[in-house]
């Protein structure tokens, strides 16, 4: 199902404490950065906190530069962001500042507290409930297709970021570094324990901004189950972008193929007719980069624009052939391949067939298809 693409946004004291201490709030972020976040504001369609951030911090979570508030009216957009916040238990005190200022405010919570929180807020925000509990990917995809939410702002807090980290559903961490030790063991840290990703996030960009350094983080490791994460949305996309390379041919499709290790180290990518093999596959040319022997196969994913075919006339083995024999069990892939060339063309078939998994993300079927326009009419 298609989501927004997530951004946390958080600031954090060198020894690894959220801005938040207690009554008298810390300011970790300098005023350039908080301009910064500003302007991410105003980028987004939503803003999101959890509840226990409005009950600490109260905040206002507004766009508050008059220009950048003008530029979205002028582009047809709302003034604010919608703002949102989620509770399992519907408690929110109706006073706080969150639900008086700026533009729409929704909140989304269990159905027990559902009730709670429309008692308490009358017609101050729409309330959704999302079940007997909360959530997450119901919660983005009710904002992603109820509610047009294209890029979604995460400010806190640290129970919030956890769980989206946790659930592979962050597309983008922007970590604001700020050179104070706080030292107060009581003071809340930016995420909880629990299981992560494996591996390491993909360092996307550094800035200093006066005297903090701002961080850009992407999760690179792939999902494991049936359910796709941000970093397999990350890694198809990559796949369909690689499909645009391809030498055009009218009797054969443009696919691009990347195989990434569970711990989100990519193995090898590769597209269709690539160098100087007019019939090679995607999937075929990035496993041939491969190192058979390479334990980390056994766990990895390949990402294909397309379905890996399951017959073809230009080689012996069709590529879902070639991803079960390199071991690989989990194939994450754009568009069920058409009857165009094959009839009744089946490559999950085959490899759920062999107890492989396969994820087909419909979200990005036209970035797959896009390269081949001239083949599909």
């Amino acid at each position: 199902m298609p989501l927004p693409y997530v951004l946390l946004s958080a600031a954090v004291s060198l020894d690894g404490y959220l801005d938040d201490t207690g009554p008298e709030r810390l300011l970790l972020s300098s005023p350039a950065d908080f301009d910064r976040v500003d302007e991410v504001r105003a980028s987004v369609d939503a803003i999101l906190v959890g509840a226990g951030t409005i009950r600490a911090d109260n905040p206002r979570l507004l766009v508050n530069s008059a220009e950048r508030r003008a530029a979205r009216s002028a582009a047809g957009r709302p003034e604010y962001p919608l703002k949102v916040t989620v509770t399992g238990s519907g408690e929110l005190d109706p006073a706080a500042r969150f639900w008086h200022t700026g533009g729409e405010k929704l909140v989304y919570t269990t159905d027990r507290g559902a009730e709670r929180a429309a008692a308490l807020l009358g017609s101050t925000a729409g309330v959704v409930p999302l079940g007997p509990a909360l959530d997450w990917r119901a919660l983005l995809a009710h904002l992603h297709d109820e509610r047009g939410v294209g890029r979604l702002m995460v400010e806190g807090g640290g129970t919030v970021h956890t769980q989206l980290l946790q659930q592979g559903l962050a597309d983008e961490l922007q970590l604001v570094l700020a050179p104070l030790f706080v030292g107060d063991p009581a003071a809340p840290r930016l995420f909880g324990p629990g299981g992560y990703q494996g591996g390491r996030l993909r360092l996307l960009d550094t800035r200093r901004i006066e005297d903090v350094v701002l961080m850009r983080y992407a999760p690179t490791a792939p999902g494991t189950g049936a359910a796709a994460t941000a970093a397999d949305r990350h890694w198809l996309r990559t796949a369909c972008e690689l499909a645009a390379q391809c030498p055009p041919s009218a009797t054969a499709f443009s696919v691009g193929a990347v195989v990434v290790a569970a711990d989100g180290a990519e193995l090898a990518r590769g597209f269709s007719r690539e160098g100087a093999d007019p019939v090679v596959h995607a999937e075929e040319a990035a496993l041939a980069k491969t190192d058979p022997a390479d334990p980390r196969l056994s766990g990895a994913t390949v990402y294909s624009s397309l379905e890996p075919c399951a017959r073809r006339a230009s080689r012996p083995a069709p590529c879902a052939e070639l991803i079960l024999r390199a071991g690989v069990r989990r194939v994450v892939t754009a568009w069920r391949e058409p009857d165009t060339f094959v009839a009744g063309a089946d490559g999950t078939g085959v490899l759920t067939a062999a107890g492989a998994r396969v994820v087909v993300l419909a979200e990005l079927e036209a970035l797959a298809k896009a390269p081949n326009g001239h083949l599909l009419g």
